[in-house]
């Protein structure tokens, strides 16, 4: 019989896709179940996955703030009992506020936790949580804020990717138009939404363009007027489950830098500009992006000094110079070589299966 491996997460894609991607790992050799709060159930099919909902609560309000720590105590008692009559002996978790109730239950039964990290600063949970963990994995060993005294611990791996990427299904874009890819999420950003496409208008009078843009739903058919207007060829979408298809076609990206994305577009070759969310937690997407741009893989935009003129200028820099292009994608290449799946599925079963 497998030994049952219970994974914990929830809320955005950045934590729900590193938990798919472990449970494709693991489930030749495990027994695996996904727990997620009811935000990261859109991310998961339960046609492939067995799904536990615990829904824990955010605890940075401070008027419901003790209602909510009586739900997260409610939900402790949950997870004691689904651990075990579910009989997990591993719990994975991938950080943040939705996988506290069950660490707290797994160190009470004294079940094995294993954490991932995979931003370049530890998340506030994965850091609470180290002391009571047997390892920590992450891509990286110079982790920002992570305590010396539990080095011992990291683990380091090629950063966790959806199988698919690994295995192209379409050819590269080899037209006329120089292509642009706008990865923004499926619920946008004001920035990628509002104010990037006047710049792209704007180049597109000196270099034809091909724009593949991401936004949310409301946004689709005004983003595609604007675009057609202009004489740009366009494919603007909300949400595509073959997002890697996309990618391929593209000559640059524009992004967010959450980890996953930022590990995909990398595998993939595509140099990118990154424009990291200012309010994310510990400015973490500001140092996912500067791992790849000191290793020459990519630019760097601050949102909140950004300027129009700066940005044109840079953009149409770096359409003008292919050799800015191909040098970016040659350390991407350097930087991926040892980037297989089945390199980072022998590592991680090495990781769990060490005693």
């Amino acid at each position: 019989m497998k030994s049952k491996i219970l994974i914990s997460t929830g809320g955005s894609g950045g934590h729900v896709i590193p938990a798919i991607t472990i449970h494709d790992h693991l489930k030749e050799n495990y027994d695996i179940s996904i727990s997620s709060d009811v935000r990261g159930l859109k991310y998961l099919d339960d046609k492939f996955y067995k799904i536990l909902v615990i829904d824990t609560p955010k605890l940075n309000n401070l008027i419901l703030f003790p209602l909510s720590i009586l739900k997260v105590f409610y939900l402790v008692l949950k997870s004691l009992i689904i651990l075990k009559k579910e009989k997990i002996r591993i719990l994975i978790s991938t950080g943040g506020y939705m996988s506290l109730p069950l660490c707290i239950a797994a160190w009470i039964l004294n079940i094995k936790i294993y954490l991932l990290e995979p931003n370049m600063v530890i998340g506030r949970v994965n850091k609470f949580f180290l002391k009571f963990s047997k390892k920590i994995i992450c891509y990286s060993e110079n982790i920002i804020n992570f305590p010396k005294k539990y080095k011992n611990k990291l683990n380091i791996i090629n950063p966790l990717i959806r199988k698919k990427y690994y295995f192209k299904k379409s050819k590269e874009n080899n037209n006329n138009k120089f292509t642009l890819i706008i990865i923004g999420g499926s619920q946008g950003a004001q920035i990628f939404d509002k104010i990037l496409h006047e710049t792209i208008i704007k180049v597109s009078k000196f270099k034809t363009l091909k724009v593949i843009h991401q936004t949310n739903q409301k946004n689709i058919n005004n983003l595609k007027n604007l675009y057609s207007e202009n004489k740009i060829d366009n494919t603007v979408f909300s949400y595509d489950q073959n997002l890697n298809l996309l990618i391929d076609q593209a000559d640059l990206c524009i992004t967010r830098s959450g980890a996953s994305s930022l590990a995909e577009i990398s595998l993939s070759k595509k140099p990118f500009i990154a424009i990291p969310l200012p309010s994310s937690k510990d400015n973490h997407q500001l140092e996912n992006a500067n791992y790849y741009k000191n290793k020459g893989c990519c630019w760097v935009v601050d949102q909140i000094n950004f300027d129009k003129k700066k940005f044109e200028d840079l953009l149409l820099n770096i359409l003008s110079n292919k050799d800015e292009i191909l040098i970016k994608k040659n350390n991407l290449e350097k930087l991926n070589y040892q980037n297989t799946w089945n390199n980072v599925n022998q590592n991680l079963l090495n990781i769990i299966n060490e005693n």
